[in-house]
């Protein structure tokens, strides 16, 4: 089963032998021309540093509110009540309201909403979550594809491009590799019914180039 249909359709049935890396999967087909283009910008580091303070570029601030990453409902405010118990994860990006500006122009501000048991989430997590709701980056710590997949017996995320599968009640630990850490936690709280980001990431977003 695959993330909320606020998004385009995936490759159901990956594995690693069938890694969406290599064709079907929009997503993670877009995060390697976005990379390709990182590289480029990079060359240029004066303009790159200047672009990357961009708001709409910057990371989830406090007070920034949850909005639909895709679908009929994109951009939209995400409401509590919008995220159902043990359902999907939903894919969402920050907006901070006073300018009306979506900090959708970086891939790492994307993040996975879903609502667990709060008598499931451990120590760390309790004091991240509102009222069971949780965010985490969507970004997988191995090579940074976007984590689509979502066992709801497990209450797990999948990455569809190797596998790696994230513990969601646990602080996003790592159940099965390759991915070397977990998911870096948004905190969230909840004001007159809306999700609002209540801390900065619980760690660095993205993944590190492997050295072999």
């Amino acid at each position: 089963m695959t993330i909320k249909g606020n998004q385009p359709p995936t490759n159901k049935n990956c594995s690693p032998e069938d890694c969406p890396c290599r064709g079907g999967n929009s997503l993670n087909r877009r995060r390697r021309s976005l990379l390709k283009f990182a590289l480029l910008a990079a060359t240029f580091s004066p303009f790159y540093a200047l672009a990357a303070r961009k708001p709409e570029k910057m990371r989830p601030q406090p007070g920034d509110q949850l909005v639909f990453a895709f679908g009929d409902q994109e951009g939209q405010l995400i409401q509590g009540d919008d995220i159902k118990l043990d359902s999907a994860p939903v894919a969402a990006y920050p907006k901070d309201l006073a300018g009306n500006i979506v900090r959708n122009r970086s891939r790492l501000n994307m993040v996975l909403v879903m609502r667990l048991s709060p008598e499931s989430l451990n120590d760390t997590l309790k004091q991240n979550a509102a009222d069971g709701l949780v965010a985490y980056s969507a970004i997988c710590t191995h090579t940074g594809c976007i984590v689509e997949g979502w066992s709801e017996d497990k209450k797990q995320m999948i990455c569809p491009c190797h596998g790696s599968t994230y513990d969601a009640a646990n602080s996003a630990n790592v159940v099965k590799g390759p991915a070397p850490k977990p998911l870096a936690i948004l905190p969230l709280t909840v004001k007159t019914g809306s999700i609002e980001v209540a801390g900065k990431f619980s760690r660095k977003v993205g993944f590190q180039q492997q050295r072999y």
